[in-house]
């Protein structure tokens, strides 16, 4: 999912775009849509709620849906009118626009006991999940909301402190694949690819084809993913879903070798087309496999 910031890109360091994603993984949202976000201070939070809400002071959080759903309906439900959305300039669908107080944010990781990124994060959760037709207006639809936050926040590696990992389902892993494969810098071959690979201890690493010129520098999804994850110091992954547009994206040879440098036995997840999907072990795709463990 593209989250598209128009102010206060750099005030905070977060994984904002790996929570943007999750969102729409755990939304089981397949369109490539996205979002505008905004971080404001108080002052100006104040001036957008008293014009547009009536209310003369500042909030949190504010976010404001393109999209008009029917009651009970959210994103995943509602892809026609979605598509109604679509922005030329983005080349996503635009779901709505999201502003965040930037003070709220320290006050309330303050009072919380948490860091401004994991609050922010939140943050950018709910009003996500505000702009894909939830609200939070009844204790059951609160619940819901929030149940789905979480999860979203789980997913991304930042559960609050007191709660463990929620391993993803392979749904959620082809998801964010899926949601990687949008981001995709394919001109050339125009075959795009996303990976999702997960750890051992949970967490998910999404990569995507990035292409060039001069071919030979072109890097794949799969070693995207993996390279990403290892920069932040992960080395033990348990299964890595692999999505292409129209044909089944089987890893190349480069990729089984980069895979078994990690996990020679990872399972491999692959989905393509409508809901074509495939499964194999790394030992079944490359066997006799040379790794870490051949050299002396």
């Amino acid at each position: 999912m593209k989250l598209i910031w128009v102010e206060g890109a750099n005030m905070f360091k977060a994984p904002t775009a790996e929570v943007a994603d999750c969102c729409a993984a755990v939304e089981s949202l397949t369109l490539p849509c996205g979002v505008y976000l905004t971080l404001v201070n108080d002052e100006h939070m104040r001036q957008i709620n008293k014009i547009h809400r009536g209310i003369d002071e500042s909030t949190d959080v504010l976010s404001f849906p393109t999209v008009n759903y029917p009651q009970g309906v959210t994103a995943s439900g509602a892809a026609e009118l979605i598509k109604q959305e679509y922005s030329d300039d983005e080349k996503v669908y635009i779901l709505g626009e999201i502003f965040i107080s930037y003070e709220h944010v320290r006050s309330q990781a303050e009072l919380y006991r948490h860091s401004t990124s994991r609050e922010l994060c939140f943050l950018l959760a709910h009003g996500i999940y505000h702009c894909f037709g939830y609200d939070h207006e009844q204790p059951n639809t609160q619940t819901r909301m929030r149940n789905m936050e979480e999860k979203a926040l789980e997913l991304a590696g930042i559960p609050r402190d007191e709660m463990p990992l929620c391993e993803p389902t392979d749904e959620e892993l082809v998801a964010l694949a899926k949601e990687a494969m949008y981001k995709s810098y394919s001109p050339y071959s125009r075959f795009k690819v996303g990976a999702c690979v997960l750890s051992e201890g949970g967490r998910v690493f999404t990569g995507t084809n990035i292409e060039n010129a001069s071919y030979g520098l072109t890097i794949c999804a799969e070693r995207s993913a993996i390279f990403k994850a290892v920069g932040e110091g992960v080395k033990d992954f348990k299964a890595i879903a692999i999505t292409a547009e129209n044909a089944p994206p089987w890893p190349c040879g480069a990729c089984r070798q980069v895979l078994n440098e990690f996990a020679p036995d990872i399972r491999v997840l692959i989905a393509w087309g409508k809901d074509q999907t495939d499964e194999a072990k790394l030992s079944a795709l490359l066997p006799h496999g040379f790794g870490p463990n051949d050299l002396p």
